[in-house]
């Protein structure tokens, strides 16, 4: 599994967290159970390989801390976002730039421009042409304001989980 392939996972939990009235550690006991996973597999490739224990790690450490950090991952999300109240944002396009956000601010062993890089082209599995360009706006938008020395554009070496 690559690191692109758990970041999604992290997203789908993300999102799905969001809709439950379990804790975040809960949520992630059920759903990254090796047999819930199984059935996942059965409705969607992206859950056919378990996670080892470093994309494992991964997964949970991102959903946890979008859950830890949700109130200011979207104060960031309403400030960049020029001209669209946030209620008007597709859920799953939050989820992605929830996801992307934690990472650059507190996971500094990935580089912005991947998480950047593979939010977007995520979000191209999930939403349209112009949502894909906002997501794209608003997290380089983001990375240029709030680390001015940090290079956001894409095109760095693909991660490895």
């Amino acid at each position: 599994m690559t690191r692109t392939a758990a970041r999604e996972i992290a997203i789908h939990c993300a999102y799905s967290l969001g809709f439950s009235h379990q804790s975040a550690e809960e949520f992630l006991q059920e759903r990254l159970d090796r047999e819930g996973f199984q059935r996942w597999g059965e409705e969607d490739p992206l859950y056919q390989e378990y996670p080892n224990e470093k994309q494992l790690q991964y997964i949970q450490d991102v959903v946890r801390g979008v859950a830890e950090h949700g109130p200011e991952l979207d104060q960031y999300i309403a400030q960049y976002s020029k001209n669209w109240n946030f209620a008007r944002i597709p859920l799953t396009a939050a989820a992605i730039m929830r996801v992307a956000m934690y990472e650059i601010l507190y996971r500094p062993d990935i580089p912005a421009a991947a998480a950047i890089n593979d939010a977007v082209e995520i979000a191209k599995k999930y939403e349209d042409e112009k949502v894909v360009s906002f997501i794209n706006g608003i997290l380089g938008s983001f990375v240029r304001a709030e680390f001015p020395d940090t290079p956001a554009k894409p095109g760095a070496a693909p991660e490895e989980a």
